[in-house]
């Protein structure tokens, strides 16, 4: 993939912090095995001292915040522990279904290989989910994790049995064009492939306030891949 320009990626910026769009693809911080390009390596071209004050999933897109300074990393960490930061996502789910502020309380613990799974022993873990748009046979959803737990919003919709549209690890399906526009062929000799290559998981906002108290809601606008799957969804639905 073609690495980004990290000041094109920018949403937001004062004399503490940089919120960017982060595209998906591409991890927040260092993997276990390093040297891979990341958010912090492209962060630290143009700045020193910055460090990641959360992280996203490697295929998670959206708003990340990121702090220039320690004074500014500790000020926002605190936040973060104290659940004071709101994270809105949108995630397009398979079926069609209706919530409205659905309350998700189920615990979590993670287990080897980079996996979680929802556990009666595990730590507590508690989403808010609400509907805003339904389609044929999917529905693009909000959720509010108020908690911070591995794979959060992924565990808790699938246990919705509203799994996100390419999230193969936790039941949701890959989503092929060709199971909703009729007319819809594939050049001979080619196989169909998934329409977004990715799970459908997307930060589009991130609330928090400022050193000097102000709070600040910062919007991610969708990335093309998610875009372009909901103007279709909308299209063919």
């Amino acid at each position: 993939m073609k690495l980004p320009t990290f000041s094109d990626l920018i949403l937001f910026e004062d004399e503490d912090y940089v919120v960017i769009n982060k595209p998906p693809f591409l991890a927040t911080l260092d993997e276990r095995f390093g040297g891979a390009p990341n958010i912090l390596r492209l962060a630290r071209e143009q700045y020193d001292d910055i460090q990641a004050c959360h992280r996203l999933d490697k295929e998670t897109s959206g708003a990340l915040a990121l702090a220039k300074n320690p004074e500014a990393y500790r000020h926002l960490a605190m936040q973060f522990e104290n659940r004071e930061v709101k994270k809105v996502y949108h995630a397009v789910a398979w079926g069609v279904h209706d919530y409205d502020g659905l309350r998700v309380e189920r615990s979590i613990e993670t287990t080897t290989k980079g996996k979680a799974r929802l556990a009666y022993k595990g730590k507590p873990a508690v989403t808010l989910v609400r509907t805003l748009e339904a389609f044929a046979r999917h529905t693009l959803l909000e959720c509010q994790p108020i908690t911070g737990r591995m794979h959060q919003i992924r565990l808790h919709l699938a246990y919705l049995q509203a799994p996100i549209v390419g999230d193969g690890m936790y039941g949701g399906d890959d989503f092929y064009l060709s199971s909703l526009k009729k007319k819809f062929n594939v050049k001979q000799g080619e196989e169909e492939q998934p329409f977004i290559k990715r799970f459908a998981l997307h930060a589009a906002n991130l609330t928090f306030a400022r050193l000097n108290g102000e709070t600040i809601t910062i919007e991610a606008p969708y990335p093309k891949d998610f875009r372009v799957l909901v103007d279709n969804l909308r299209q063919y639905s």
